[in-house]
């Protein structure tokens, strides 16, 4: 999604949660935006002026808006990126042990059976997804 047409989202879905797009707010949508994997408060505050305090705090208004999501992990920090709506499908690699998020694209085949196993569970349950995550945890290739 280009930059211009992202923003106009993300001031429609604060405006609809009863905020505003504040110049932090933008500056920590850009940071994420220009990231391309997610990001720990103080990645999101390098190189940026913003306190630790107002980052958290919008970073908490960005989420509730539907603009950020939140990846909690075993690391002493939790991992923001934008939300998968505003980016591109894709999941994620946990590692247990040092806490790094990595994004990774599923192969088309995977998507098919998670699609299909999707809607199966839909099917017995009566549940209505709106959407799936896939989220592997274990770890990563520099903790091995």
């Amino acid at each position: 999604m280009v930059g211009a047409e992202l923003h106009e989202i993300v001031t429609t879905r604060l405006r609809a949660a009863g905020q505003r797009y504040t110049p932090g707010r933008r500056a920590i949508v850009e940071r994420l935006l220009g990231a391309g994997q997610p990001l720990t408060i103080p990645d999101v505050l390098e190189g940026s002026s913003l306190p630790q305090s107002s980052a958290y705090r919008n970073l908490a208004v960005l989420e509730q808006a539907g603009a950020v999501h939140r990846i909690v992990t075993s690391a002493d920090f939790a991992r923001y990126e934008l939300a998968e709506d505003l980016t591109e499908h894709h999941h994620h690699l946990i590692c247990s042990n040092c806490g790094t998020v990595e994004d990774f694209t599923a192969p088309p085949a995977l998507e098919r059976s998670l699609h299909k196993a999707v809607h199966e569970v839909e099917e017995s349950t009566g549940f209505a997804a709106e959407h799936h995550r896939l989220d592997l945890v274990g770890t990563c290739k520099s903790c091995v």
